[in-house]
């Protein structure tokens, strides 16, 4: 037993350490994100190219190459102001060559990436309640702290998986609602979107 009790402070840090950078993902960092869009936009005289990364807070969009007749001019890449619940702005739609997205996702399937910082902090009060496990009684165990890190780690594992799966269904609605935008004129392979655009999630 307490071999375990010894472990738990460990892996309630490393799932801890996880979530913190689920949660700063894009804009906050952006090469962190939960889930990009690629487009490369265009034929032999003109074309475009760029990716937007997606996070808990908001957006990054790339730097947006783009080529007409051999003259290239690139666009600065910019980020969305983090806040909770976010829409997608004419800056998707221009990047991703597509019009019609600012109705993409709603505003209220953004707020329920809130749960990824509430999973982060839940997690964070288990570790440390897990850390009183290591100071043992006058009996030799340590059984309120025991008790309670396994009541918060359960709320945190449970909200935890609940965020999961609000990022599951977050990226299948964006997924599929591109695919629609783009009137199911192109094939859908390995999350990729041939011919003419090329969106990758």
């Amino acid at each position: 037993m307490a071999f375990f009790t010894n472990l738990a402070p460990f892996f309630l840090f490393s799932a801890f350490v996880l979530l913190l950078l689920v949660t700063l993902s894009a804009p906050i960092i952006d090469p962190i994100y939960l889930f990009r869009l690629l487009a490369d936009v265009g034929g032999s005289a003109a074309g475009a190219r760029g990716s937007i990364q997606f996070g808990v807070f908001g957006y990054c969009v790339s730097a947006i190459e783009a080529s007409v007749f051999g003259i290239d001019n690139t666009r600065d890449a910019e980020c969305s102001s983090p806040r909770l619940g976010y829409r997608f702005d004419s800056t998707v739609a221009r990047v991703l060559g597509v019009s019609g997205v600012t109705d993409l996702i709603s505003r209220t399937l953004t707020a329920l990436l809130v749960l990824n910082p509430i999973a982060t902090g839940l997690t964070f009060l288990a570790f440390l309640t897990s850390l009183f496990m290591l100071r043992k009684g006058a009996n030799g165990t340590a059984r309120l702290p025991s008790f309670l890190t396994l009541g918060v780690g359960f709320l945190a594992a449970l909200i935890t998986t609940v965020a999961f799966i609000a990022n599951i269904v977050i990226v299948a609605v964006v997924r599929n609602r591109i695919r629609d935008d783009l009137d199911d004129s192109i094939d859908l392979s390995d999350y990729a979107v041939r011919k003419g655009h090329t969106a990758t999630y």
